[in-house]
């Protein structure tokens, strides 16, 4: 029974609707869950180049479906087709181990061009599909992969080529009513895309919205990759439907063979004959697409009427929004366009990473936060984790941390003492990977709870270590001073000495991170005649003023700067002792 969609996320309602339809395929509504057909829902993945976290999208949307699916008791396939049988269409840049000599490649298949030197896979598409499969076993996804190289050099889609070259003039009248049309008017964006989005945008879709080719001898919806060159430089100039034989010749090289269709394995549908032909032969029931497939006449649309042809139906196929990267400026330009999922989980847990995914609805747009706005997204995460603890937190909040944390196969594996990440980055970017010290400060957070082992902030530390030292500028990372500040020291006037004389002074009776932030906070309103623990509204608005100078003459006798990490976290990262020595006791 389908859910009340006034209580339910859109994870849930998309549920309800594809297991609707995949029981009116199968003629009647199964008894229980577990007489009920195979759920397929579907995602498509090019691997020409690395695989993005735009891309990821593609995966995420029918993953925390076909997971929904799941935990009511359905057996669902979630399919991943690695349109690995594409034509290489460019040299991507910034690729370490590629130079402009793979260009002699373009027009073959991504399993025939070479992998980057020193990679160790066996090919071009290969390296790209293993990098990505391995970040889908860390955020929890299962999925059935299929190689469209194997699908079509080993014949298994034999039977539909052949039914398309002789419905190659129905398929054509499609195509033709779409060829025809004016270009609809763009919509206005609400902003310009930035260069990641754009890159995003360029890449989104699993392959080029390829018609097929027109020679002499009419349309076809089949290219052959060329028997002398590899590459699909090709077209087709004669045809007979009774024996399959097919000519064709090289634009590339000028070679040309005649083949018997029916026994011949070295070519492919193109992109919007071979997407619909998919849907049929594996039953999808459910597979998202980017804003560039879903458009009039692009493949989403064509291959509505296409599927028909094979004897399939569409599936129920929601339009997914692009998604945006912060801190894109900062990232070493050797990385080359937009970061993959590997690098969002070098700093980020597979919680988080599934949660900016999970909470909003694919036709919403997000930002992964590769700079400062990470600390932020993991206190909003902290919160939410506390609010579902305690039962308060909202229905669809619920339900998209319940899909962050876990699947149906379990929870993930996560962080046992989940510090805040702004802390841990602070104590990394201190401590600068001596896990001695690390463990030291970490220890002193909370005298009552005390940490006993660096692991059980893993793998959380690992996580905001690796920002820091990946997407932290080198002019912003914290280095605390070796020597007092003498003269800064000696100028102080008599107000800014009893301040730091007050800190000095409670440094011992409050040495932990709520203690020193207690403290930090107080000295400027004790100075002022109230009372440490006096709350926002009992103060003058020259307190915040107070507390803004106070804090820049800590951070310029610590680390020689106006600003730093958290005040109490640097305090405690320093030491007592050093901390004394360096504000002048």
């Amino acid at each position: 029974m389908a859910q009340s969609t006034e209580t339910t996320d859109w994870v849930s309602r998309f549920a309800d609707e594809v297991i609707e339809e995949s029981e009116r395929r199968a003629g009647d509504k199964a008894a229980s869950p577990a007489t009920a057909p195979v759920v397929v829902v579907a995602s498509g993945l090019s691997p020409s180049g690395p695989i993005h976290l735009g891309n990821l999208r593609e995966v995420m949307t029918p993953h925390l479906v076909a997971d929904e699916i799941r935990r009511r008791g359905y057996q669902v396939r979630h399919l991943i087709s690695w349109d690995d049988y594409d034509r290489y269409r460019k040299v991507p840049a910034g690729v370490p181990g590629v130079d402009d000599s793979w260009a002699e490649h373009i027009g073959k298949p991504l399993t025939s061009v070479p992998a980057p030197k020193g990679s160790a896979h066996p090919n071009w598409a290969e390296h790209f599909k293993s990098a990505m499969i391995e970040s889908l076993a860390e955020l929890g996804v299962e999925f059935d992969g299929i190689s469209q190289t194997r699908q079509y050099t080993t014949g298994v889609y034999r039977e539909q080529i052949l039914h398309a070259m002789r419905h190659r003039g129905d398929i054509d009248a499609i195509l033709d009513q779409y060829r025809t049309k004016k270009a609809p008017p763009k919509q206005k964006q609400q902003k310009p895309l930035d260069e990641a989005e754009l890159e995003a945008a360029e890449g989104s879709g699993a392959a080029a919205e390829d018609d097929g080719s027109f020679g002499t001898a009419g349309y076809f919806p089949y290219k052959p990759y060329c028997g002398n060159c590899e590459k699909d430089l090709t077209t087709v100039t004669a045809y007979d439907d009774d024996s399959t034989e097919l000519t064709y010749v090289c634009d590339s090289c000028g070679f040309s063979e005649t083949v018997r269709l029916n026994e011949f394995n070295r070519g492919k549908l193109v992109w919007k004959v071979d997407w619909p032909m998919r849907w049929a032969y594996e039953g999808v029931v459910f597979e998202p697409s980017g804003v560039d497939h879903s458009s009039p006449g692009s493949s989403f649309q064509v291959g509505g009427q296409i599927v028909g042809i094979f004897g399939g139906k569409q599936p129920i196929g929601p339009m997914y929004a692009f998604v945006g990267i912060s801190g894109m400026a900062k990232m070493s330009s050797s990385k080359g366009g937009v970061p993959t999922p590997a690098d969002a989980l070098q700093i980020m847990e597979p919680q988080l990473l599934r949660w900016l995914y999970a909470r909003r609805r694919p036709n919403q747009s997000f930002k992964i936060a590769f700079d400062q706005e990470i600390q932020r997204l993991y206190d909003e995460w902290d919160k939410l984790d506390a609010k579902v603890a305690d039962e308060s937190a909202l229905p669809a909040d619920v339900a998209a941390h319940s899909r962050a944390v876990r699947t149906a196969g379990g929870e993930l594996p996560r962080t046992p003492r989940p510090l805040p990440y702004r802390t841990l980055a602070s104590v990394a970017d201190i401590t600068a990977g001596h896990q001695d010290q690390a463990l030291r400060i970490l220890s002193e957070l909370d005298p009552g709870n005390p940490i006993g082992s660096l692991d059980e902030a893993r793998p959380r530390y690992d996580k905001a270590e690796a920002w820091i030292n990946t997407h932290v500028p080198a002019d912003q990372r914290t280095i605390v001073r070796d020597e007092p500040d003498a003269e800064l020291l000696k100028s102080l006037d008599e107000a800014s000495q009893n301040s730091l004389r007050l800190l000095l002074d409670g440094l011992a009776d409050h040495w932990s991170l709520d203690g020193l932030t207690h403290l930090v906070y107080g000295v400027p309103k004790v100075q002022a005649g109230f009372p440490a623990d006096a709350t926002p509204k009992e103060l003058p608005p020259e307190i915040k003023t107070a507390q803004r100078t106070f804090f820049a003459l800590l951070y310029h006798l610590l680390v020689g700067r106006d600003t730093g990490p958290r005040l109490p976290t640097l305090l405690l990262a320093v030491g007592q002792e050093r901390v004394r020595a360096l504000l002048g006791e």
